[in-house]
C-alpha cells in the first residue's frame, strides 16, 4: 500500500509508515503543502495512494464525483491524539483495513471507534 499524508497530519506519519515498510510520503514532499485539495486529491489517485487527512472535504469530494478512488483515511478529534498514538493505531489496524482500502474505501478513526465505507459512496 502506498500513502499520501496532508499537510494537517504530521510528516512523523510518512515517517513511521516508511519505517514499517510502506511506501508513503507527505504533500511536503511533493511541494503540495499549500496545494488546493483537488490538487492533493488528483496527485493520490494518480499515484493510487491512499490518502491519509484529517480534512473531512476528502470525502466529500469522493462522494460529490462517485469514485472509488483515492482511499481516504481520515483521522477525527485529531488534536487529541499525539502524532505517534495516530501512527500506532493506523499501524495496529492497518491489516484488518487492508482489503477495504485497496477496494476504495473511507477510513474515519474517530475517539473510540473505526468506521469503514466503502465507495463509491452511494446516494
Amino acid at each position: 500500500m502506498k500513502f499520501l499524508i496532508d499537510n494537517c497530519i504530521s510528516p512523523l506519519m510518512a515517517f513511521g509508515l516508511t519505517q514499517a515498510g510502506y511506501d508513503a510520503i507527505h504533500v511536503r514532499d511533493c511541494h503540495l503543502q499549500s496545494g488546493l485539495d483537488e490538487d492533493i486529491f488528483a496527485r493520490a489517485a494518480q499515484e493510487d495512494r491512499i490518502l491519509i487527512s484529517a480534512d473531512t472535504d476528502f470525502a466529500t469530494l469522493l462522494a460529490l464525483r462517485k469514485e472509488k478512488r483515492p482511499s481516504v483515511i481520515l483521522f477525527r478529534r485529531q488534536t487529541q491524539r499525539l502524532p505517534e498514538q495516530q501512527l500506532s493505531l493506523l499501524l495496529l489496524n492497518l491489516p484488518a483495513l487492508r482489503v477495504d482500502l485497496e477496494a476504495g474505501a473511507i477510513v474515519v478513526f474517530d475517539q473510540d471507534r473505526i468506521r469503514v465505507r466503502s465507495l463509491p459512496v452511494a446516494e
